[in-house]
C-alpha cells in the first residue's frame, strides 16, 4: 500500500487517481486544512476504485503509528504542509515547525516500521534567485522566503537521513509551476482565500471574482517584458511520482527537476488562455514584485533519463483542462 501524506490537495488528488488507476493501494492522511474531502470523493468516482483516507495532523505521531500498524505500508508519497510563500513571511514559525516537523515524525514513524521508501514534494523555489536558466539538479541552492526555507531544509534532513541508514530510498521532486486539472473536470486546483499564483488569479478573473489580473512587471529581459516560468500540467507531474515511486527500488538519494523545460511568459499564459476558451482576461501592468526572477524553467533531462519520464501535455491542455474545472464548478470543489 501507498500512503499519500497531503492527497486531498490538488497535486495529491491527482497523483491519487494515477495510483489507483496503476493497481495501487492507496491510503490518504490529510488534515484538510488547505484541501476539501470532496477532492477524494471525486477520485473515487473518477477511477471506480476505493482508497482508506485519514483525517489527521502530520504533527499527531499517535495518529500516523496507528496507520502503520493497520496497513501495510510499502512507501509514502509526501505532500503534506503548508505552502503560501507570502504567508510563511508572515508566520514563518507556523512553516517551521508544521513543516519539518511533521517531515521528522513522519520519518521516525517510518523507520519505526520499516518503511524505507519515501518521495517527497520540493520545489523549485530551493534554486532561489537563479542567475541563469534552464536549472538543472547540480545547481547551487538557496532560498529567498521561509517556504522555500523549509524545502531545501527537508532536502537536508533526508539526504543525512539517508546518509546514516543506506536502507532508505529516497526521492526529491523538484515541481516548477504545476497546473491544469483532471480531464473529467472533476478535480483540480481549488486554493482557500484569496490566490497566490498565476493561473488561479486568472481563473478568478474568469469567473467574474476579480475584476482584473494583476500583471507584475513587464520590464524584465524576456522576449515580451513579462516573467517567465516552467508550467507543468498536474497530470503529468502526477506521472512523475509513479515513476519516482519505481526508482524506490534501489537505495540512495536521487534528485529530479519535474517541468516542461519550456519557458512561458505572463503574457503567453494570458493569451493562449483566451484563445483556447474563447474568452477575454482584463489585466493591468504593474511594477515588478521584489524577489522575483525575470525567468525560471527547468532542464528535466535527467529525470527523462533517469525515470524514462517526460511532461507530455502543452500549455494548450493547461489551459483548457483548466477552464473546464472551473466552468463544472463554479463554486469550487463542494460535496
Amino acid at each position: 500500500m501507498i500512503l499519500v501524506t497531503g492527497g486531498a490537495g490538488y497535486i495529491g488528488s491527482h497523483t491519487c487517481v494515477r495510483l489507483l488507476e496503476n493497481g495501487y493501494d492507496t491510503a490518504v492522511i490529510d488534515n484538510l486544512v488547505n484541501s476539501k474531502k470532496a477532492s477524494l470523493d471525486r477520485v473515487k468516482k473518477i477511477t471506480g476504485k476505493d482508497m482508506l483516507f485519514y483525517q489527521a495532523d502530520m504533527l499527531d505521531r499517535e495518529k500516523l503509528r496507528d496507520i502503520f500498524r493497520e496497513n501495510d505500508i510499502e512507501a509514502v508519497i509526501h505532500f503534506a504542509g503548508l505552502k503560501a510563500v507570502g504567508e510563511s513571511v508572515s508566520i514563518p514559525l507556523r512553516y517551521y515547525h508544521n513543516n519539518i516537523t511533521g517531515t521528522l515524525l513522519l520519518c521516525e514513524t517510518m523507520a519505526e516500521f520499516g518503511c524505507k521508501k519515501l518521495v517527497f514534494s520540493s520545489s523549485a523555489t530551493v534554486y532561489g534567485l537563479a542567475d541563469h536558466v534552464p536549472v538543472d539538479e547540480t545547481m547551487p541552492t538557496s532560498t529567498t522566503n521561509p517556504y522555500g526555507s523549509t524545502k531545501l531544509m527537508i532536502e537536508h534532513i533526508l539526504t543525512d537521513l539517508y546518509n546514516s541508514d543506506k536502507e532508505w530510498s529516497i526521492v526529491l521532486l523538484r515541481y516548477f509551476n504545476p497546473i491544469g486539472a483532471h480531464e473529467s473536470g472533476l478535480i483540480g486546483e481549488d486554493p482557500n482565500g484569496i490566490p497566490n499564483n498565476l493561473m488561479p488569479r486568472l481563473c478568478s478573473v474568469a469567473r467574474g471574482k476579480m475584476e482584473k489580473l494583476t500583471v507584475w512587471g513587464t520590464d524584465y529581459p524576456t522576449h515580451d517584458g513579462t516573467g517567465v516560468r516552467d508550467y507543468i500540467h498536474v497530470l503529468d507531474l502526477a506521472e512523475g511520482h509513479l515513476a519516482a515511486l519505481g526508482k524506490c527500488s534501489e537505495s540512495g538519494v536521487f534528485t529530479y527537476n519535474l517541468g516542461t523545460g519550456i519557458g512561458y511568459s505572463v503574457y503567453d499564459l494570458i493569451h493562449t488562455f483566451e484563445r483556447v476558451n474563447g474568452v477575454k482576461i482584463p489585466f493591468e501592468n504593474c511594477a515588478r514584485r521584489p524577489g522575483d526572477v525575470a525567468a525560471l524553467y527547468a532542464d528535466c533531462s535527467r529525470a527523462e533519463r533517469e525515470l524514462g519520464w517526460k511532461a507530455k501535455k502543452t500549455l494548450d491542455d493547461m489551459c483548457r483542462d483548466t477552464y473546464r474545472f472551473i466552468m463544472k464548478n463554479p463554486e469550487g470543489l463542494k460535496d
